[in-house]
């Protein structure tokens, strides 16, 4: 294979050469199902990748069988994680599965099964973490205004990066707008394009209210997105989000990442009692096994703290 050990995913070989035509008619396809873009830059990007790495000598993928799509997801078990390694399977198995249907060739995935992905849940925060965290932000610049906001916006909500970066302002209009601080709302643009309106806490609202006032100052104000970069720079994107978040993290000693508060939030909602549908439905899932997934966090903890309501007085 020709791709080295040391291979990242930033620095992947993508050229399929003459296999390529399949390929974008494959991106086609996806756009035209609604898929987001980067669902179809990470399907269309895995399918480059196997063929570049693995199908040299091919010029046609009717010669592609299942012991190549095994060779291959041994090769990324080996230098990745099993999370990863399901994920490029399933991307493949999207693309076989489509090539199929539209060209009537054997599907080379038939029968296959995605490698097993150990659980491993991911962990909450714990006592006065986020106490911690909001006093790294405390302040009155707009920087700390900021950070404090999106971490407050985390926290009350458990939305994920991308739903946060994407938040529309527009105090003069209303319709252009995701924010409503009077009824504590946000209208999230989700997966799949699927929009939905969380509820944000009293709390959260007033960091909020804090700093949409310092960002009518900034010479940026006038675009659309909420979150804008400090030194009046432009909008900013999920991964400058991400980079502020991880970074008052380490400047309290806590390792910090936006989905972290998803899980936290999910794990809060259950621990408190809160219906599993109006969770589903406040995170966007359309599929009950993301609760089983996101509660699993700590759910052991959940479990010893109900024993002594369950069996007090009964032992």
């Amino acid at each position: 294979m020709s791709a080295s050990r040391s291979s990242s995913r930033q620095h992947k070989q993508l050229d399929a050469g003459c296999l390529e035509p399949e390929i974008s008619s494959f991106r086609l396809h996806l756009a035209a199902e609604g898929k987001a873009a980067k669902t179809v830059r990470t399907y269309t990007e895995a399918v480059q990748w196997f063929a570049a790495c693995l199908l040299a000598s091919r010029t046609r993928w009717e010669e592609v069988d299942r012991q190549d799509v095994q060779e291959w997801i041994v090769w990324l078990l080996e230098r990745y994680s099993a999370a990863y390694a399901s994920n490029q399977f399933r991307a493949l198995q999207q693309f076989f599965k489509w090539l199929a249907a539209e060209d009537e060739i054997p599907d080379p995935m038939a029968g296959l099964r995605p490698p097993h992905v150990p659980e491993q849940p991911v962990p909450v925060f714990n006592g006065d973490d986020l106490t911690r965290l909001e006093r790294a932000c405390a302040g009155r610049s707009f920087q700390q205004r900021r950070d404090a906001a999106m971490i407050a916006v985390f926290r009350a909500t458990g939305m994920r990066l991308s739903e946060l970066a994407g938040i529309r302002y527009d105090p003069g209009d209303p319709r252009r707008s995701d924010l409503d601080l009077q009824l504590r709302e946000i209208t999230v643009h989700g997966k799949g394009r699927k929009t939905r309106t969380v509820k944000i806490s009293h709390d959260a609202a007033r960091t909020l209210d804090r700093y949409l006032r310092v960002r009518t100052r900034q010479a940026q104000a006038y675009r659309p997105q909420l979150w804008l970069g400090i030194n009046n720079r432009g909008p900013m994107t999920a991964s400058g989000v991400y980079q502020v978040i991880a970074r008052r993290g380490r400047e309290c000693g806590i390792e910090v990442f936006p989905h972290r508060f998803r899980h936290h939030f999910s794990h809060t909602w259950l621990d408190r009692g809160g219906a599993e549908g109006d969770l589903m439905e406040l995170n966007g899932w359309t599929s009950p096994q993301m609760l089983r997934r996101y509660g699993a966090s700590a759910r052991n903890a959940r479990a010893r703290r109900s024993y002594d309501r369950v069996m007090d007085n009964t032992t």
